[in-house]
């Protein structure tokens, strides 16, 4: 019945959360996979890196999504991430349940992954990724509490996991972690750590080394396995700039959510003199470090610190007991979770509006009944939506932010939309001949004073500048919709 809950408050989460940016690409690779048989190792979506090598590390999750899309189109699509959004709930549930010995308090474990899960919540490989990630710390204990074979699981896991979300390295990291752990026998104070007994350690370091083989099954080899750590290490600009990679702001909702979860769990281990594991603190020190270094991963601390939740407050409220059971209490409560499944999901016409909101949809459009022609430069956001929508018209920049930092037309891009360039410098160089902006952007009040640039299409979203000298009579072409 609780896990019938958390259905229901994962479709109410996400179903006005159907148009993220980068879903478009992603939508895209998925149709070359489809279509082709084929895994791209190049680019074939920007004229900036036209042909230059990338890495697939998402191609089986892209797959999927495409897979999605072409049974369902737009419903199909939040079908997926209602499914996806659902299973990190229900699996994270399970997770704390078995990991508190409390039914009843997992519930508010699984709640603590759904508040810093928000964050996350989008049609992208990463709910794959994370998904994995829950199964992965299931499997760790349950081989550490039952029967250690559980942890021949993880190999056949990462096999899977590297072809679908970066998060395998995390993944690898924090098996190791439980690993290194295992070998510690102490207490100080409330902190306690238990060795493992050594059939168990030994099963884990050769599952574990079986693990680091099984990422090798991918397109790519070494450079998928290393791509991570690429990304942490090798692309500042990125990290720097995009939202979703900057620190985690402490005076914000989940920045406060993080603060008090940590306060609780030390709160109760010093008022009640619970025990914390060492394993435990180890995995909220990971957790809580990636959280406040990049926004995004605050997702993860979630995952790691709601079991950590239960377990101390498993005491707190009495267990699910079988024989009190209402079978038919229960029942009626599935069937209301499913009711307002089927009556809460969006319509087309509902997941259309969305996308019109949210993605330059009449821009585009205009750019296609006028024939506009040349090289575009386009608004980082859109680049998506373009490679999906505007297949015909090659992108300057998109989200795959990896290959543009290689490239080096990150940084230019960055340079010239934040003004710290003479914006004519990045236009000649390319030869630009329109570009596609937000309305707020300020290159868009920039290109509007500039003699050489006209606009020719305006609407609520977006702009399109074209370069007076290349483009039609710019009469011709004015456009702005009511």
């Amino acid at each position: 019945m609780l896990a019938g809950l958390l259905g229901v408050l994962a479709m109410l989460t996400v179903r006005s959360r159907f148009d993220d940016p980068d879903m478009w690409w992603h939508l895209k690779t998925g149709e070359i996979v489809w279509d082709t048989h084929t895994i791209p190792v190049t680019d074939a979506f920007s004229y900036t890196t036209a042909h230059l090598a990338l890495v697939p590390h998402e191609w089986l999750s892209q797959f999927l999504i495409y897979g999605a899309y072409r049974f369902g189109g737009y419903p199909g699509l939040m079908l997926w991430l209602c499914f996806f959004s659902a299973a990190i709930l229900i699996a994270g549930y399970a997770l704390c349940s078995l990991y508190s010995g409390n039914a009843k308090v997992g519930f508010l474990g699984a709640l603590v992954i759904w508040f810093f899960a928000t964050s996350g919540f989008a049609i992208r490989p990463q709910m794959i990724g994370y998904f994995l990630l829950i199964i992965e710390l299931l499997l760790l204990h349950l081989g550490r509490t039952r029967n250690p074979r559980w942890f021949f699981c993880l190999p056949p896991l990462f096999a899977v996991w590297v072809n679908c979300h970066g998060s395998f390295l995390l993944g690898l990291a924090l098996a190791g972690m439980f690993l290194f752990c295992s070998f510690f026998n102490f207490r100080m104070g409330s902190l306690v750590s238990t060795r493992w007994d050594l059939r168990q350690q030994q099963m884990l370091a050769l599952v574990i080394g079986l693990s680091a083989a099984a990422l090798f099954l991918n397109p790519v080899g070494l450079k998928q396995v290393l791509y991570p750590l690429d990304t942490i290490l090798h692309q500042p600009v990125g990290l720097g700039l995009v939202e979703e990679w900057l620190p985690l702001r402490m005076n914000e909702a989940r920045g406060v959510g993080l603060l008090a979860v940590l306060g609780c769990i030390f709160l109760i281990t010093l008022m009640r003199q619970s025990e914390l594991f060492w394993h435990e603190l180890v995995a909220l020190v990971i957790g809580t470090w990636l959280a406040v270094d990049h926004q995004r991963l605050v997702f993860v601390f979630g995952i790691l610190a709601a079991p950590v939740v239960s377990r101390l407050l498993s005491a707190s409220w009495d267990n699910y007991n079988a024989e009190e059971d209402r079978p038919l209490l229960n029942a009626a409560f599935l069937a209301a979770s499913l009711l307002a499944v089927f009556w809460g999901f969006p319509s087309y016409r509902y997941l259309a509006a969305q996308v019109d909101q949210h993605s330059p949809v009449r821009a585009v459009e205009f750019m296609q009944s006028h024939h506009l022609s040349g090289p575009m430069l386009n608004e980082y956001v859109y680049g998506g939506y373009l490679i999906w929508a505007a297949p015909d018209h090659p992108v300057f920049i998109d989200g795959r932010g990896d290959i543009f930092e290689w490239a080096g037309i990150f940084r230019e891009f960055a340079g010239w939309a934040t003004l710290q360039n003479d914006p004519n410098q990045l236009l000649d160089k390319y030869g630009i001949n329109f570009c596609l902006l937000s309305r707020d952007s300020p290159m868009a009040h920039v290109l509007s004073l500039l003699r050489n640039w006209k606009v020719a299409y305006s609407d609520n979203m977006a702009v399109i500048f074209m370069r007076v000298s290349s483009g039609p009579n710019i009469s011709q072409t004015l456009e702005t919709p009511p």
